[in-house]
Formats: structure tokens, sequence, C-alpha cells
């Protein structure tokens, strides 16, 4: 016997999270971009982070084609940015709307996140809905700020000591 999704999903509200946009680039797709929450460090050595990502989403076609993508931790104020690459609107107005450039490894990285991270697909493995990416980091860009959080359905901060 297994949990309800509705429990599961009542579970995991408890579990406070950031809030990351992943970020890539190929060819065929151009810029593409999607909010996630399941993202963590793998490995110290070699680098190595996973996220997960909905195996229906567009973003998923273009990180299959390039084999590289971003992890762009969002800031505080950063909501509009997870609401907007979170769906509804088309992968350019994400990105006609986003303060973004280009990274060292042709990766389209938000400026405005606390920090990036560049990574090359090492292992792709499919788990239910999504697929669970695993890339080694190849640049990190850290800049000054606080994240934004995700808890109980809503966007939050940390708190001033």
């Amino acid at each position: 016997m297994t949990v309800s999704v509705n429990d599961f999903k009542k579970a995991l509200q408890l579990w406070a999270s950031g809030v990351s946009v992943v970020t890539t680039h190929s060819e065929k797709f151009g810029n593409q971009g999607m909010t996630v929450t399941a993202f963590t460090s793998v490995s110290l050595t070699p680098p190595q982070i996973l996220v997960c990502l909905n195996q229906q989403a567009d973003t998923g076609e273009g990180i299959d084609e390039s084999q590289h993508f971003a992890v762009n931790v969002l800031s505080v104020g950063q909501q509009d940015v997870s609401n907007q690459f979170a769906g509804g609107s088309n992968q350019q107005d994400r990105f006609a709307n986003t303060p973004w450039q280009t990274g060292e490894t042709g990766m389209p990285l938000l400026t405005e996140s606390l920090m990036s991270l560049e990574c090359k697909v090492v292992e792709k493995v499919l788990a239910g809905t999504h697929w669970i990416v695993i890339g080694e980091v190849q640049h990190a860009t850290c800049r000054p700020g606080e994240p934004v959080l995700y808890y109980r359905g809503n966007y939050c901060q940390l708190a001033d000591n």
C-alpha cells in the first residue's frame, strides 16, 4: 500500500525549499527554462548536482540536445521570475521579461539570481513522472543576496536574526 497523492502533496508542503530555474540553450530549441524546487548537491569530487524535471516539460528536450544546463537559485524579490518560468508563458517571453546573460558554457544565466551553476549532463534517470538529471558543475557564479523559499504553497524569506 502507498500513500495517496493528496496526503503525499500535503506532507511535501512541510518541506521548505529554495526555488530554482533550470535553463539551457540548444541549436534546435534556443533558450529554454523552467522553475524547479527539486535541486540538491550530489558530490563534491567531482562537483555534481541533480535536478528533477517533469518528463513532459519541453526544457528537458533542450537539455537532451545540448547536454548542458544551468541551475539559477532565485533571490528574494524574484517570485515573479519563478511564476513566469513555472509555465503559462512561452519560452521566448520568459527570457524577454527576465535579465539574463550567456554563461561560460553558453547557458543562459539569470543575472539577478543568487547563484548560477553551469553543468554538463553525466546521467539521466527516469523515476515515476520525472527525470533525475545529474550534472557535473563546470562553472559557478555567486552573487550577493538572500534566497527566496517555498513553503506550504507560498513564497517566504529567511527571518532576520
